[in-house]
């Protein structure tokens, strides 16, 4: 037999609570206010499931009903500048935040009220309807509550996808100094989501003040816990990462303070994240005002035991047996939160031929439609803008892409302690892998953040502390195909949230990334990405060909208030061009093209490495072809005043790039060009791009999946003929 020995997980795991001193000890006023938030979010969650019941809520309504007592215990116990945020089923939460921001002081339960609780209730209800009065404007409806003054970060649809972002903000308060915590509320479905649990990893690594707040509900729709988990007290799931965690009952409002505190208490000492795991139950099914045993996968007697454990009748048991408030009074409590959510419902709702309809008026109007899906760039108002043939000073010569790179990273953050550079290995290797942030982690060693390898979630923690306001970070992925990895990230969280919030709330971030087409890397190292996400709203895409060009579009991204794509080649990073001499501070604009060489034609659009080489081919040819580098790739800085200009002149357009044709690019920017140029164009437009399949490894096969000089050569030759125009060769 081998010797055993027991080991001791490196943090505590303990289930907390209230005992009776502690509940005789309960101060009045926090027990009451703690007693009407209750009710005013239970009153507002049945006018909900009643309103969609009448048809009247357009999408779902997940309501939360029964689990009052963990979000308002919690919630209660977070000071104003403490943030949260939650999943689809949030409206709990969102009102327990937003309740005890408006109302700092506490709520009475007897009295009338006050104008700012009906405003919330009213504005929230809204929101849920999809009206223009919403938090969101309507964009976001149930699922996407967002209301930053309050400390309400913005619920979220994708199980678990808010939780990277939550950590983001977290970081910026650890940074700030504040003292300031944030609540991640998700359900037991989420804690076997993957970006949760990598979250959890950095999030203790780096010792943010972040709780992961589970409502362990014990059903993900319909599913139990018991069937898709070994462990079902999911608090464990802390002590893999060495997360204190308390296991509490949440139908206990008071326990869960408690538990809260204790948490708070943790992560304002500087000791980095906490589990709270509380055990809650959802009266209802998944969506609408059914209960679960309706379709089968729950009995009416677990409802009904849950029912007599219901929070808000436990607790006001208590404060009546403490002659805090009689049964009387708890029922007019009800019946004013009642009577409010009545009123505030019959004006957003009117009877039309006995029928119930949304006041018509209160609808966004049609033309908000793509509203604030990106800025109006008005952040770049007093940027200095310099092309290359108006640089009128000193010239350095044959200055190294690569060392471009790093040079402007760290000018622009020397002169903005916001910008944050993360990714994996960027702190090592004197640069990353390519030396893209030589010398960055020295001289700003808390802001050059080597990560886990989890991109998931290290780009949703750059998503949220792009939200808060108080950093920049610019995330590196090693190679772009990465991206699929963080997709949801990347695209439902980063490239959405300024429009799903209702426009107005920016998402200062920058991605880079390196095509490394030709390295042998193979076809999950490869793609270029542009066509991915010009096709993805919400962000903007700059791909710099020249070391000039890569100043001044680096610096515009780093100005921008969108997410902006900076898309790097490997081929570029040893290429060599001039500069201004001693000049890192100019920028290009977002959205303007510039011709490389001028010709009369034929049109050849291209970007990236692929312009010096589509150059070079037709030069040799003797082509009268004029070359555009779009440098701005979505649809939104796409530089049509030029691309327009140019094929009204040359009547032929001819796309050039290097990567797969399945992701391309050009797919996207050819039906542009000819719904919009159609008239001017004397053939259709041609593309030259790589073949279908990814690259392989093979140094041969590599070559023949992208595109090369031989292909832009046939695509030149192909485009002239269409003109009667054969050329040699």
């Amino acid at each position: 037999m081998p010797d055993f020995t027991d080991l001791t997980p490196l943090a505590p795991w303990r289930e907390i609570k209230a005992t009776e001193a502690e509940r005789a000890a309960l101060d009045p006023k926090t027990g009451l206010t703690m007693l009407t938030q209750m009710s005013l979010i239970r009153v507002f969650e049945e006018k909900v499931l009643e309103l969609a019941a009448q048809g009247l809520v357009h999408g779902p309504a997940h309501s939360a009903i029964g689990q009052e007592g963990g979000a308002v215990g919690s919630a209660l116990a977070l000071r104003p500048g403490d943030q949260v945020n939650g999943s689809h089923r949030a409206h709990h939460q969102f009102l327990a935040k937003a309740l005890s921001y408006v109302a700092q002081q506490g709520l009475d339960p007897a009295g009338p009220f006050a104008a700012d609780i009906r405003a919330l209730s009213k504005r929230t209800l809204a929101e849920i309807l999809g009206l223009a009065q919403g938090f969101c404007k309507g964009r976001g409806g149930s699922m996407h509550l967002r209301w930053q003054e309050s400390g309400n970060l913005g619920t979220n649809a994708i199980v678990g996808g808010g939780v990277p972002m939550a950590a983001g903000a977290a970081w910026a308060h650890l940074r700030a100094g504040t003292g300031n915590v944030v609540y991640t509320y998700f359900g037991d479905g989420a804690t076997n989501i993957g970006s949760v649990l990598e979250t959890m990893n950095l999030a203790a690594a780096w010792k943010l003040p972040l709780c992961f707040f589970i409502e362990n509900n014990r059903y993900a729709v319909s599913t139990n816990v018991g069937e898709v988990t070994a462990e079902t007290r999911l608090s464990a799931r802390g002590l893999g990462f060495g997360i204190p965690a308390f296991k509490v009952d949440g139908m206990d409002a008071l326990s869960v303070r408690l538990a809260s505190e204790e948490a708070n208490a943790i992560m304002r000492a500087g000791d980095g994240p906490v589990i709270i795991e509380a055990d809650v139950y959802r009266y209802f099914h998944q969506n609408g005002a059914l209960p679960g045993s309706a379709f089968g996968y729950r009995s009416k007697e677990e409802e009904a035991d849950w029912r007599a454990r219901d929070p808000i009748d436990a607790l006001a048991r208590l404060l009546g047996e403490r002659q805090i408030i009689g049964a009387e009074a708890v029922a007019a409590l009800r019946l004013r939160c009642q009577q409010m959510m009545d009123e505030i419902a019959s004006e957003l709702i009117e009877t039309h031929e006995g029928k119930k309809h949304i006041v018509p008026a209160l609808w966004p109007e049609e033309s908000f439609v793509d509203y604030g899906l990106r800025g109006d760039l008005s952040e770049m108002a007093g940027a200095r803008y310099l092309e290359a043939d108006a640089v009128a000073g000193p010239v350095a010569e044959n200055v190294k892409f690569i060392d471009i790179v790093a040079d402007v990273m760290e000018r622009r953050m020397a002169g903005d302690d916001r910008i944050v550079v993360m990714g994996e290995d960027v702190h090592r290797l004197k640069g990353g892998t390519n030396g893209a942030t030589r010398g960055l982690s020295q001289a700003y060693p808390d802001r050059c953040l080597g990560t886990p390898i989890a991109e998931n979630a290290f780009t949703g923690v750059a998503a949220g502390m792009a939200a808060d306001g108080r950093v920049r970070p610019v995330v590196e992925f090693m190679y772009p195909d990465f991206m699929w990895v963080a997709a949801d990230q990347v695209f439902n969280q980063i490239g959405k949230f300024r429009h799903m919030f209702g426009g107005e709330s920016p998402m200062p971030l920058v991605l880079r990334t390196k095509v490394a087409m030709g390295t042998g890397y193979g076809s999950q190292h490869s793609m270029d990405p542009a066509g991915i996400f010009a096709t993805s709203p919400g962000w903007r895409i700059v791909a710099p060909s020249t070391p000039h060009d890569y100043i001044g579009l680096m610096n515009a991204a780093l100005r921008c208030d969108d997410p902006v794509l900076v898309i790097e080649h490997v081929d570029l990073y040893n290429s060599r061009g001039p500069v201004p001499a001693g000049d890192l501070d100019y920028c290009i604009p977002l959205g303007k093209a510039r011709v490389v060489r001028e010709g009369a034609r034929l049109t050849v659009l291209t970007y990236l490495a692929m312009v010096g080489k589509t150059r070079q081919v037709v030069e040799e040819m003797g082509i009268d072809a004029e070359i555009v580098d779009l440098r701005s790739l979505d649809r939104a800085g796409l530089d049509w005043e030029t691309i327009e200009a140019s094929v009204r002149k040359t009547n032929n357009v001819l796309i050039v790039e290097q990567g797969a044709l399945g992701t391309s690019y050009g797919g996207m920017l050819a039906d542009e060009v000819q719904r919009r140029l159609f008239d001017d164009l004397d053939q259709p437009v041609l593309r030259v791009t790589g073949g279908e399949a990814s690259p392989s490894i093979s140094k041969a096969l590599e070559a023949a999946a992208c595109a090369r000089a031989g292909d832009v050569a046939a695509g030149l030759r192909a485009a002239m003929a269409g003109q009667g125009l054969p050329v040699a060769g």
